[in-house]
């Protein structure tokens, strides 16, 4: 792994990675290249690609100003683990929870946070709109992330109900959220939210800005959220 490149792009935001964090990484990324010749984890393989890619993209929710220290943080729809994993990599004190609707990817999760010698991170195998409706889940965080390809007003009903009033839903996103953004509007509203700010990102060495959408719980949201994939999928909030 280029540690220098991971230490420059952890440096840009602010972020000191001692020896053990960056053994960590080194670990992460061994396991993370060994399983995916088993199961689909991801199509980023490069050393440097994942790096920038995974390990930094990730960190760059720091940008947020939001993550502070003994948080309670979800990441829906985590697949390898991005961002939770590298977000308790560099702070410790958060408490984490990684969903995803894949066993095999849970297991590989499980892996992970065993070899790392991680604690207070648990990998939860399940679907959001199913555990979003659990007591022990629904508006228990303090911060929901997801790093998911979906439209904002798809991913504001999968993620917004597992947020506490006064938390928070930090979506990760590409450079062009302009339409989008609009469309999620009447959503973000509906389901307890409201827009806060957008953050852009970059990652050096990596010619390509991102963006963090921040949505904060103002209100709980309605029990009837969300709904069935199917509904949500083909009839999102307008």
């Amino acid at each position: 792994m280029n540690r220098d490149l991971l230490l420059k792009g952890a440096k840009s935001y602010g972020i000191f990675l001692d020896e053990n964090k960056i053994n960590m990484f080194e670990k992460y990324m061994v396991l993370l290249k060994e399983w995916n010749e088993k199961i689909n984890l991801t199509a980023i393989t490069e050393d440097d690609e994942i790096v920038r890619k995974h390990f930094l993209d990730s960190i760059s929710i720091i940008k947020s100003g939001l993550i502070n220290d003994n948080l309670k943080i979800i990441d829906v729809g985590t697949g390898a683990g991005f961002p939770g994993i590298p977000l308790k990599i560099i702070n410790p004190t958060l408490k984490v929870t990684l969903l995803d609707s894949l066993k095999k990817r849970v297991n590989f999760l499980n892996q992970v946070i065993n070899e790392l010698g991680l604690k207070n991170i648990e990998a939860v195998h399940g679907r959001a709109e199913d555990f979003a409706r659990l007591d022990e889940y629904r508006e228990k965080y303090d911060i929901s992330t997801a790093r998911a390809v979906a439209p904002m007003n798809i991913l504001c009903e999968y993620c917004l109900p597992f947020v506490k009033v006064g938390g928070y839903f930090i979506a990760m996103k590409g450079p062009s959220i302009e339409e989008e953004i609009k469309d999620s509007k009447n959503a973000i509203g509906t389901l307890g939210g409201r827009l806060i700010d957008i953050v852009e990102t970059s990652i050096p060495e990596y010619d390509v800005n991102h963006k963090l959408i921040i949505v904060g719980k103002i209100k709980p949201t309605d029990k009837k959220y969300p709904r069935k994939p199917s509904q949500i999928e083909k009839k999102p909030i307008k």
